[in-house]
Formats: structure tokens, C-alpha cells, sequence
């Protein structure tokens, strides 16, 4: 099902960048063209590096996720607690009567929140690292920051040109959301 958003999101690229080759053509010389496609073949590769990074990063949190859920013995919750909470979010949570609450034991609540949240996203950010810093997306930008400096060494960069063959790539997802708005739904 993947394969065919894919598909959908590349033909509507390729439609948007064939308008813009056929306008280059008419309207503009083989600098504007040139210029244009560069900058959206760079972009383009960022953008499939990007998805297919993070496509990784999540295939493999999916599998750890359920290897731990796998290990984890839900046998002493009942079969009510599994229903209502399938995946153990509220285990953790504790009563505390209104009477026990005082703005130290309020604060010590808050800043237990706190290094939770911390240590979290410091978490977060290691293990999702690899969407950040993958071989892919290195070489995506690489192509790209490649592409400008050979068009500027040799003296014919444009710079409207090669900022409108850059936002071929998201102006084309933009159009695909809203041509493919039923099909993404489902």
C-alpha cells in the first residue's frame, strides 16, 4: 500500500517537473533548464533519503517495541485491564488523596514529571538518531551541495531558478495531498 502513495507522490513530481521542462524550453534557455534540474533532482534525492531513513528508524523501533511487549508478562493484569489499557500507560499512576497534596509534595510531583520527560527526549534523540544522520541523507545533501557549487564553478547558477526547481519537490507533495486527499484518508 506504501508502494502505491509512492507511486501516486512520483507521478504528481514528475507531472509538476515536466511542466516546468516544457516552460524552461518555451520560455527560458538551457541555463534556466539546467539550473531547475539540478536543483530538483538534489531535492528529490534529500526527500527519498529522508523517507527512507526514517522509514528504517521506524521499522526498528516497531520491532523493539514489540519484542519488549512481547517479554513483558502482562499475566498479572486481568482481563478488563488489558481491554481498557492494552498497552500499560496507566500502570505507573498512583492516587494521592487531596488531603496529602501540599505544594512540596506538588512540586516534587512536577519536577519527577520533569526528569522523566528528560530523559526522554534525551532517549528520543539517540535512538532516532539514525533518521538524522543516515548514509542516505548525508549523500542526499552531498548531491545537492554538489549540484550548487558545480553550477557556480562553472559560472551559470541562477539563483530563481534553482530555488523554483527546489520547491518542485514540496509544492508536488502539497499537490498530491490534495489530489490524493480520499485515497491518503483511508
Amino acid at each position: 500500500m506504501i508502494n502505491k502513495y509512492i507511486i501516486n507522490f512520483a507521478k504528481v513530481f514528475l507531472l509538476v517537473d515536466l511542466l516546468l521542462i516544457v516552460y524552461s524550453l518555451i520560455f527560458q534557455n538551457a541555463t534556466w533548464l539546467l539550473n531547475t534540474q539540478v536543483a530538483f533532482l538534489g531535492s528529490l534525492f534529500v526527500t527519498l533519503a529522508s523517507f527512507l531513513s526514517y522509514r528504517k528508524n521506524v521499522t526498528n523501533r516497531l520491532a523493539t517495541f514489540e519484542k519488549k511487549r512481547e517479554e513483558k508478562s502482562l499475566e498479572d493484569r486481568d482481563k478488563i485491564d488489558e481491554i481498557d489499557d492494552p498497552f500499560d500507560l496507566y500502570s505507573e499512576y498512583e492516587e494521592i488523596p487531596e488531603e496529602e497534596l501540599t505544594t512540596e509534595k506538588i512540586k516534587e510531583i512536577i519536577n519527577e514529571e520533569k526528569s522523566k520527560v528528560k530523559k526522554h527526549s534525551i532517549k528520543n534523540a539517540f535512538t532516532s538518531a539514525g533518521g538524522f544522520v543516515s548514509i542516505y541523507r548525508i549523500l542526499g545533501y552531498g548531491s545537492l551541495i554538489f549540484g550548487f557549487f558545480a553550477l557556480n564553478n562553472n559560472g551559470i547558477f541562477l539563483a530563481i531558478p534553482f530555488l523554483i526547481g527546489l520547491a518542485i519537490v514540496p509544492f508536488g507533495t502539497l499537490l498530491s495531498k490534495l489530489v490524493f486527499k480520499k485515497e491518503l484518508e483511508d
